[in-house]
């Protein structure tokens, strides 16, 4: 096994430097450091040669050059097992360095500051420690690159059962680290970069999707499926922290996102019930634990096994509620002491605390042969811009369930269909092939009376069909996008038949 006698350390993160270099130094390595780090290392009372007394030059250009310098990289990139490489450093005295513990300016994090200007963005471009990390991951076998603190405590224990050596095996893990932390960091340099002076909504020329995987899955959306988790930043369901109950599945994680990004859309305590992805319940009422009940008698039967959001810290009345059938999974900003003692009962029941609102970056998808990339669908109902071509304009009490039908609609799968009353999913008919069996579709699936109710359309209605269908049930009034060269015949049918039709100019596929 490689011996560790020589420990290059430059670093931007150096929480937990200090213990990890006085380790090392416990162990006769040498320290070689750069800048604030070996002023750090040297007030702890460690013994560090500044780099400055390797190169022979000092750190110059408000500290760009520093370790840019054959030098340093010989000492890196020398194979031990060659000996005109052994011969060529031994000639021109250059020492062996055995170990690079080395993290990056921190451009991610200058990059999401409001208003960085690109002179800030340029000068937070590492150059010397990518230099340095890939010439050690190139040379792994005898140089043992470390870019993670969280490494440092069992890098300290192998070295320590070891007599100052890491397995090859340890080398190989760390290179295949550090590689992967210079390629996101390149992939994070070329996005934010090309925002500069792009429109805000302006896709990338080139996709970058280096995310780091987070949690292997037993499987996909079927046992023979290979699957995983990969996340990035703390938000969304991605990032959410597990409280209890079985371990997340490929199809939980799809179902709570889906009903975490409808959850989004209310700002009164909301619940929301997915099954497959589409909402089977959904209300919004003056308590967490009333929008709950009003979700839930929507539709009891596919609720069961169904996967819940809510956008209200999940209290102890909710709490009884949910406990009164199998659920799968919740997601919630939080649960009370209270809530979390009855939902503790359900041993399997997967509970998630999930932070920030969400997601508005771009959809990806995958296909054949490539991928197709698009904004997030984040357009709200603007009363403003909507038209009524009807005779008779909406009551209040019906925009305020068309508004909510229209909030629902956006989450069901295409063609979409919502039958809703104000605050309340009465059923919804999704992913028909035709507009009009999206509509009977729904009203066969109605637990509660239709009569009184309203209906939202993800699309125009390309026939009157559609809307004589839901009008047989006694709905009252109709959302949809229009568009159509039928318009003018469905809107006619709607004068004949009493109802009142508001036309939004917005489309809200969902495939």
């Amino acid at each position: 096994m490689p011996k560790i006698e020589r420990a290059l350390i430059s670093l931007t993160d150096k929480s937990g430097a200090v213990d990890f270099a006085r380790g090392l130094a416990a162990l006769n390595i040498e320290l070689i450091s750069t800048g604030g780090t070996a002023k750090l290392l040297r007030d702890a009372g460690l013994p560090v040669k500044d780099v400055s007394e390797v190169t022979g030059f000092p750190e110059m250009l408000d500290g760009r050059v520093k370790t840019i310098h054959p030098r340093v990289a010989a000492g890196i990139l020398a194979v031990r097992s060659k000996p005109e490489h052994m011969a060529a450093l031994e000639a021109h005295s250059l020492p062996r360095i055995d170990m690079v513990v080395v993290n990056l300016y921190a451009f991610e994090k200058v990059a999401s500051e409001p208003g960085v200007t690109l002179e800030r963005l340029i000068e937070n471009i590492d150059i010397g420690g990518p230099t340095m990390i890939r010439a050690a991951a190139k040379n792994y076998q005898d140089v043992a690159v470390v870019v993670s603190p969280s490494d440092y405590p069992s890098l300290l224990e192998e070295l320590n059962a070891n007599n100052g050596s890491l397995s090859r095996e340890t080398h190989w893990r760390l290179a295949k680290s550090a590689v992967a932390l210079t390629a996101a960091y390149d992939s994070a340099i070329t996005e934010r970069l090309a925002l500069v002076d792009a429109p805000e909504e302006a896709l990338p020329q080139a996709l970058n999707l280096r995310i780091p995987r987070t949690m292997s899955l037993r499987y996909g959306e079927n046992p023979h499926q290979a699957a995983a988790l990969y996340a990035r930043g703390e938000e969304g369901i991605a990032n959410a922290r597990q409280l209890q109950g079985k371990e997340l599945s490929y199809n939980n994680l799809v179902d709570l996102d889906a009903a975490w990004q409808l959850i989004q859309e209310f700002s009164d305590p909301a619940s929301a019930i997915i099954k497959h992805t589409n909402p089977c319940g959904c209300a919004e009422q003056s308590t967490l634990a009333d929008s709950y009940r009003k979700a839930f008698e929507a539709d009891p039967i596919s609720a069961f096994g169904g996967v819940l959001a809510f956008n209200r810290t999940v209290d102890e009345e909710t709490a009884a509620e949910i406990a009164k059938t199998f659920i799968e999974a919740i997601a919630a900003p939080g649960y009370t002491d209270a809530a979390l003692a009855i939902l503790a009962a359900k041993k399997n029941l997967r509970l998630l605390a999930v932070k920030g609102g969400a997601s508005h970056e771009h959809v990806v998808k995958s296909l054949s042969g490539g991928m197709l990339v698009q904004t997030a669908d984040t357009k709200a109902l603007d009363r403003t811009t909507c038209k009524v071509p009807t005779d008779r304009q909406p009551t209040d009490a019906e925009w305020r369930a068309l508004a909510f039908g229209w909030k629902v609609v956006k989450h069901v799968k295409s063609n979409a269909i919502v039958y809703a009353r104000e605050g309340q999913l009465i059923s919804s008919g999704a992913g028909q092939m035709s507009r009009v069996d999206s509509v009977r579709f729904g009203a066969t699936k109605a637990v509660l009376p239709i009569a009184g109710a309203i209906v939202a359309s993800d699309a125009f209605f390309p026939f009157p069909d559609g809307v004589e269908q839901a009008a047989g049930h006694g709905i009252t009034a109709v959302i949809q996008p229009g568009g159509s060269v039928k318009d003018p015949d469905v809107v006619a049918a709607a004068n004949r038949l009493g109802l009142a039709m508001v036309l939004t100019g917005v489309r809200h596929f969902r495939h």
